[in-house]
């Protein structure tokens, strides 16, 4: 069977770098933010995917990006419960 895309998991490295790009970009100072660009990357985000998906991998881009942070206080900000803990 051929893979599928170039590596046989685009979309989820597309998507995982994308969440990563996403919760970066929130970072900045809300005038340096580019909100379009924001946007246009949370509609890729949610296409075809359900939300707590897409809750489930910016949660886990946040906890990559702040290792130091408490990664249940993080699940719970995107609405995620104690089970993906």
């Amino acid at each position: 069977m051929p893979k599928k895309g170039i590596t046989g998991h685009d979309d989820w490295v597309l998507t995982e770098a994308l969440a990563t790009a996403l919760v970066a970009l929130e970072q900045l100072e809300p005038k340096h933010q580019p909100n379009a660009h924001m946007d246009d990357i949370r509609k890729i985000l949610a296409n075809g995917k359900e939300p707590a998906a897409v809750s489930l991998h910016l949660a886990q881009a946040k906890c990559r990006l702040f290792p130091d942070l408490d990664p249940l206080e993080i699940y719970r900000e995107y609405g995620i419960g104690e089970e993906y803990g």
